[in-house]
């Protein structure tokens, strides 16, 4: 059953995830604005559902430590692992709209949550302050939209997909039945993959600190690998910086102004967990910046942090005696040739620049 659980969630979450992707682009083109507005609103808080539901769920529960763990986890694993693992299926081409502002939002909205708690907790007008932030954010990516119709319309005319854009109800549709699929599909992955890991030994603690936080995930992680391979890469990589600004300002937020309790940081989360997720923000500047373009081996990078950082967090949570030494290895090995990478990659990017090369493509680099 366990089996039949994770194979039925995975063809229901990428066949959710498909539809999803199919009428978002539908809804730009219907509604004339960019597809990079659609991933960074409709995708990302779509896509986000799973995690606010968890928290919420969680909080009512009596466990708020799951509900911040999820949420802070997701960031992470939306970072490293999904732009990662994204940008090697595709490479992508970064929108300079997400340098300018949306990135700016991401990185000021990890940094203010890492404020609000550093006394240890999250209480009633921190989160406030938090859901204020996503309703400002979500009220100027309208303003934006309606600001930049006219020309993305003409763009749409130019180039002939305003005449293959279905009807308004059928990319509704789509995206009702997307989002369900996304949910339900992640949900059963999830079960049968717990199911299995249970079934085979390992802790419930390391399920919980792996399978089901990263599970909350999986709408991202088929959402952004669909429309990678679909050619919506500004749905790709909107969806990733979108739903991360989401599960800050909106799931912190307004779980914290929901639950009848403040919500409580371990000194684990402080000391460790939130220092990880604004790193991971910080690290998407350089690739983001120069050459506007997440490439393979930019994900390559990301991709081998998240397993660093999954490597010490399953390490500590079964208090294995190496962890001193995966630490050591960590700071002295794998940060210092990730910056070594960053710079090599900014190098090669300024002499391409100097040299008079052409606006940045989607290229296997």
């Amino acid at each position: 059953m366990a089996v039949l659980l994770l194979i039925a969630g995975l063809v229901i979450l990428v066949a959710g995830a498909e539809a999803f992707v199919r009428g978002a682009a539908g809804l730009a083109r219907r509604l004339g604005i960019s597809a990079l507005v659609v991933g960074l609103t409709v995708v990302a808080f779509g896509t986000s559902a799973p995690e606010l539901a968890v928290a919420l769920n969680a909080s009512y529960a009596g466990e708020p430590d799951l509900a911040v763990g999820n949420a802070v986890g997701s960031n992470i694993f939306n970072i490293l692992l999904i732009l990662g693992v994204t940008a090697l299926v595709s490479p992508l081409v970064v929108d300079q709209k997400l340098v300018r502002l949306d990135m700016p939002i991401m990185l000021g909205a990890a940094i203010l949550l890492w404020v609000l708690a550093a006394d240890g907790t999250l209480d009633r007008v921190e989160s406030g302050v938090l859901a204020a932030g996503i309703v400002g954010y979500t009220l100027l990516a309208v303003i934006l939209a309606r600001r930049e119709s006219a020309a993305v319309k003409a763009e749409y005319e130019a180039s002939g997909a305003d005449d293959k854009a279905a009807r308004l109800w059928v990319t509704l549709v789509l995206l009702a039945i997307g989002l369900a699929g996304i949910v339900i599909g992640s949900d059963l992955l999830v079960r049968g993959a717990t199911q299995i890991a249970l079934y085979l030994g390992v802790s419930e603690l390391v399920v919980g600190l792996t399978i089901v936080a990263a599970g909350t995930s999986l709408p991202e992680v088929a959402t952004s690998i669909v429309a990678a391979l679909r050619g919506h890469r500004d749905i790709a990589v909107g969806n990733i910086v979108g739903s991360n600004i989401f599960n800050v300002l909106c799931i912190l937020g307004v779980t914290g102004l929901l639950t009848p309790m403040d919500l409580p940081f371990a000194r684990s989360v402080l000391a460790f967990d939130l220092p990880v997720m604004v790193a991971a923000c910080v690290a998407c500047l350089p690739i983001f910046l120069n050459g506007l373009r997440v490439g393979r081996v930019d994900g390559a990078i990301l991709l081998a942090a998240y397993i660093a950082y999954m490597l010490y967090v399953v390490l500590d949570a079964a208090g294995h005696d190496s962890l001193a030494e995966i630490s050591g290895v960590t700071v002295w090995f794998v940060l210092p040739l990730s910056l070594i990478g960053f710079a090599g990659m900014l190098r090669r990017r300024a002499r391409k620049r100097r040299d008079g090369g052409d606006e940045p493509e989607a290229t296997d680099e």
